[in-house]
């Protein structure tokens, strides 16, 4: 049927039409503009995270003379979350030491392998890090800790020592018992809170009486000590060993773990071959982190072999027994 308006009014009356539904158009995509920035700007900010599979680590030289790699490497995991190393050069064990920052309090796990802060400046170094975290924060109290009780990574604890808002927890178990409050060694695992950051502390006896393991419940880091690290497994005590390996791969069933670090490397990138001992020149290191799966790889060797400690070569580490 032919429309019985004029012919100017019915050409009006469409452009008003036209004008209406483009209003309309124009307040819906308003309105979902707004709801996707309302969306977006509700989400967790995630942080972006280094990735230490394809990290490179300052490794030594042929002629420490040469050397020109600082005495530390700083490497930042992310805003709150350092990893150092030592350079092989000032101590052949080279560990690597980490410091996790809270609310309230940051806590640096290990001292490194040397004494003298102008041969290895680790008190320095942690102070420079702190205060440029602080004056984007606010001023925090130092826990120094430690993974275990051996010389390469309490060393530097002197340093440390009655300096102003720093702690330095003990190396016996008694120690770590009253700084965590850990009344079921080595049974219990407890939370650690630094601030809006736990970190749950974790007895694992074996390599040594006093080791730990610690979890970082906000980058899902395992840390690992000298218990498990891609080098030379020295077990101590053969079935605590044992024990707390099982309960590692227990807790790692429980728990989401985005790497595993250790406190050395040892092994090439060649499978099944370490440097030797007291090497000072790593030029193809294995990488740093390892995963569940090769955690698990110990557990079944160690179960194997039963109550017999013996020695076993694998790809990314090497059972060792000592006496």
């Amino acid at each position: 049927m032919k429309s019985l308006l004029p012919f100017g009014t019915a050409t009006l009356h469409n452009k008003t039409v036209r004008a209406n539904i483009n209003q309309q158009m124009k307040i819906k995509i308003t309105i979902l503009l707004l709801t996707l920035i309302l969306i977006w700007s509700c989400k967790p900010l995630i942080e972006e995270t280094l990735d230490l599979n394809v990290q490179n680590w300052i490794h030594g030289s042929d002629n420490c003379e040469e050397n020109i790699d600082p005495p530390i490497q700083i490497v930042k995991y992310n805003s709150t979350t350092y990893i150092l190393r030592q350079n092989k050069c000032t101590n052949y064990e080279a560990p690597f030491m980490f410091l996790f920052f809270g609310e309230n309090k940051a806590l640096l796990i290990d001292t490194g392998a040397t004494e003298e802060d102008d041969i290895f400046p680790l008190y320095e170094t942690v102070k420079e890090i702190i205060n440029d975290w602080s004056k984007k924060n606010v001023e925090i109290e130092l826990v120094v800790a430690h993974t275990h009780k051996h010389g390469d990574h309490y060393a530097g604890d002197g340093q440390f020592k009655g300096k102003p808002n720093t702690t330095v927890i003990g190396l016996e178990v008694e120690d770590i018992q009253d700084s965590f409050k850990i009344s079921n060694w080595p049974e219990e695992i407890v939370d650690y809170d630094l601030g809006n950051r736990i970190l749950k502390i974790i007895p694992i006896p074996g390599h040594q009486a006093s080791s730990i393991a610690v979890y970082d419940t906000s980058t899902k880091i395992l840390l690992t000590g000298d218990t498990f690290y891609p080098g030379r497994l020295y077990v101590k005590d053969w079935n605590a060993f044992k024990m707390s390996i099982e309960r590692l791969v227990k807790f790692t069933d429980n728990n989401e773990i985005s790497t595993i670090l250790g406190n050395h490397i040892e092994m090439t990138q060649t499978p099944g071959i370490d440097y030797p001992m007291e090497t000072i020149y790593q030029p193809k290191e294995h990488q740093l982190p390892l995963s569940v799966l090769t955690l698990k790889e110990l557990s079944s060797a160690l179960t194997k072999f039963g109550n017999k400690p013996t020695k076993e070569v694998h790809d990314s580490f090497i059972i060792y027994p000592v006496d």
